[in-house]
Formats: C-alpha cells, sequence, structure tokens
C-alpha cells in the first residue's frame, strides 16, 4: 500500500461495539465514535469471509457518507465454522447452541477491517483471520460460561480477553487484537495509507 498525504482529518469509527472502542483507544488518536446502519444478514451462498469483508466495507461507506471529510473506520467479525458464518448469539439460547457446534472443532474468526474517505476517494480493505481451537466442552462448562461472562454481543458466543480464554485449546493468529474485534496492526497500515499520522 503507498501512503498518500492527506491533511488530518478527523477519525472516526463506525462502530456500535465497545469492545472495538476500547481497542481503538490504545493506538491513542482522538476519534469520535458513530453506530452505522447497515443490514448484518448475509446473503445467500455468502462465506463468512466475504461477509465479513462486505460488511466492514458497507459499514465504513454508511458513516463516510455521512461524514465525507472524515477518514472513517469500519470493521466486521464472522465465526466460521465450516463455512458456517456464525455472528452475535443475541440470547442465551443461541448462545448454547453455537458453543456447542464449536466443541471440539477448529474455527476461523474472520476479522475485516476497512477504511474509507469520502472526499479523497480512499477506501482499502484488509482482513486477519483468526483460527481457534475449542476444547470438547461438557454442556456444564458452556452454561457455567454463559452465566459467568454473558458474551451474547459476541460473534461466536466467546470472549477471548475475558473467562472464554478457558473455552480454548490454541489460539493461531498473526495480529493479536483481531480476535477481541479490530486487527490493530491492519488498521493502523490502513490509517497510514490514508494519511492518517499514527505515530
Amino acid at each position: 500500500m503507498t501512503s498518500t498525504s492527506y491533511p488530518q482529518r478527523a477519525l472516526i469509527l463506525g462502530s456500535s461495539s465497545r469492545y472495538r472502542r476500547e481497542l481503538m483507544q490504545r493506538l491513542r488518536l482522538p476519534f469520535e465514535v458513530l453506530s452505522p446502519d447497515v443490514d448484518e444478514s448475509p446473503l445467500p451462498g455468502e462465506s463468512p469471509h466475504d461477509l465479513a469483508c462486505r460488511l466492514a466495507l458497507a459499514k465504513a461507506h454508511a458513516v463516510a457518507a455521512l461524514q465525507p471529510e472524515a477518514v472513517v473506520i469500519g470493521s466486521d467479525q464472522v465465526a466460521d465454522l465450516n463455512g458456517l458464518p456464525l455472528g452475535k448469539p443475541g440470547t442465551h439460547e443461541r448462545a448454547v447452541v453455537q458453543l456447542r457446534q464449536m466443541r471440539g472443532q477448529t474455527v476461523i474468526f474472520q476479522t475485516a477491517v476497512a477504511v474509507v474517505c469520502a472526499a479523497t476517494g480512499f477506501a482499502q480493505m484488509d482482513i486477519a483471520p483468526v483460527k481457534v481451537q475449542f476444547r470438547d466442552l461438557s454442556d456444564a462448562e458452556i452454561e457455567a460460561y454463559l452465566q459467568a461472562e454473558q458474551p451474547y454481543d459476541c460473534a461466536g458466543s466467546a470472549k477471548s480477553e475475558g473467562l472464554g480464554i478457558a473455552l480454548l485449546e490454541r489460539i493461531d493468529n498473526d495480529d493479536p487484537s483481531a480476535l477481541v474485534g479490530l486487527p490493530l496492526i491492519r488498521t493502523c497500515a490502513l490509517l497510514r495509507a490514508a494519511g492518517v499520522k499514527v505515530l
């Protein structure tokens, strides 16, 4: 990616996720948060990889349409269980179903990030797949975990940065923050390409 020199612009995180907001704060850049209005339903036959990429771009473009002078970050995460997309469960019952499906399985968490600036025409996207091996969890362990952490707003019903780490055997990735919801290494690269001074 080549870097283009633009004036320093307002930076907006196009997300309603408190996890992404907390991750962005690590970069110590001033930023605003706007929640994008995007339908997150998968298209017929759409792979989890393609769904995450499409939604990350859609979220960034949706906010950039409202704030065209700003540099906007959009991100999305979809859990990929053998090609089956698993999103946020929303309820305890759906979380139980998801964790039962994933026990003993390798799940790829597809975490995509996009950076868009409507004023300059900049739009780039990247994705950080994270391979996660789940333990062969008992129903009692699943229930105990869900009661303790209630991760109903997390794709795949597990928070690796919390007690969810006890559900796992192995994590394999090259962007450590990706599993939490925003791949910061890739985000920094995209911001630099958009002309944002990160350091």
